[in-house]
């Protein structure tokens, strides 16, 4: 048992006790782990409470950014990696070339089990088929009638985080993502850019090793997922794309940022609005919101600088994103405008990238 803040058992009455952990972080997503993690190798008792039976499946079309996330993993977690990106819209198209590969996609299950095994081994208590029923501001209690108390807690646990409810902080800035996990092979990485088919989000085509990974963003919900189904399948079809017995699954981003440190309690990843809501993009900002977190529950001052980095970005995507919003056809002059800019070298496809 760590030595650091060792497990303590507080005796309530009809002779119950509730365990006292350093830090109990709700959810078991990518930044819920990372802050496991880091807690862990520096001795601190830590518990993770992950609603669902398995962790890691999440709707996600699963790239990674080489400049972002793809040197932290092992060469065994990446199935494809892309030097070529795809950039379609209703008036034009383009292909951006790097040397350095730009994306690369990841299974989600197979990196969740992945940072699962390894936060385990430094000694985290992670408990599935957990959800978290109430909150005060010292304990939590699970639908199974588990108490646990602690000194820190850290909502990792997404859109609909019950951390962030609790807090009261409002979710008003929320994009939908729906995809098809698609067998097949696939080569090219396509981003089709086209307000009148995605709003103000766009279309994806995400090879992965056995598959891809087919789907479509959207800020705010403004279509609806019944209607932005109907765009997508459409898309599809003119790819000449079968989906054959592919299921549709749907999720929200949330990237209505507030602020991640309230007192003893945190946010982290999506539970803190850190997706991007211009590309909804949301691992890279989990990991290292998580990894700042962890930091300063350890109170060893270090910097803050990458998240920080990370919110002057997602904040100026969100206001991109809002801007465009406003009018469909500057929407789609915008749209045309940045792959134009991009063809001639005048933006950087790592513009859109949240490292």
């Amino acid at each position: 048992m760590p030595t650091a803040c060792r497990l303590e058992q507080v005796k309530i009455k009809q002779n119950k006790f509730v365990k006292i952990f350093h830090t109990i972080i709700i959810g078991a997503g990518p930044g819920g782990l990372a802050c496991a993690g880091k807690l862990a190798e520096n001795n601190i008792d830590v518990l993770v409470l992950e609603r669902k039976a398995r962790v890691g499946p999440k709707v996600c079309a699963g790239g990674i950014t080489w400049s972002g996330l793809v040197q932290r993993f092992p060469a065994e977690l990446i199935e494809k990696s892309f030097h070529h990106q795809h950039i379609h819209s209703a008036w034009q198209q383009t292909v951006i070339s790097c040397q350095e590969p730009m994306i690369a996609t990841i299974n989600r299950e197979k990196l969740g089990q992945w940072m699962l095994d390894k936060v385990r081994r430094a000694g985290v208590t992670v408990l599935t088929s957990t959800p978290v029923k109430n909150i005060t501001k010292q304990e939590v209690t699970t639908v199974d009638g588990a108490t646990y108390r602690f000194h820190h807690l850290v909502g990792a646990d997404g859109s609909s985080s019950i951390v962030r409810k609790f807090l009261g902080l409002p979710s008003e800035q929320r994009g939908l993502g729906i995809h098809y996990d698609v067998d097949g092979e696939f080569d090219q990485m396509i981003w089709h850019l086209d307000p009148d088919l995605f709003d103000y989000g766009y279309g994806w085509i995400f090879p992965h090793k056995t598959g891809a990974s087919i789907g479509a963003y959207i800020y705010k919900n403004d279509t609806g997922p019944g209607l932005l189904k109907q765009k997508l399948d459409h898309w599809i079809k003119k790819h000449g794309i079968n989906t054959g017995s592919a299921r549709l699954r749907a999720g929200l981003i949330n990237s209505d940022f507030q602020g991640y440190c309230f007192g003893n309690m945190f946010l982290v990843g999506d539970a803190a609005g850190l997706a991007s809501g211009l590309t909804g993009e949301g691992i890279y900002p989990a990991i290292v919101s998580g990894e700042t977190v962890a930091s300063q529950l350890l109170g060893n001052g270090q910097k803050t600088d990458c998240l920080d980095s990370i919110i002057k970005k997602q904040r100026r995507h969100g206001r991109l994103i809002r801007l465009a919003s406003t009018n469909r056809l500057l929407s789609k002059l915008m749209m045309e405008t940045f792959i134009l800019g991009l063809r001639i070298g005048i933006f950087n496809f790592t513009d859109l990238e949240m490292a």
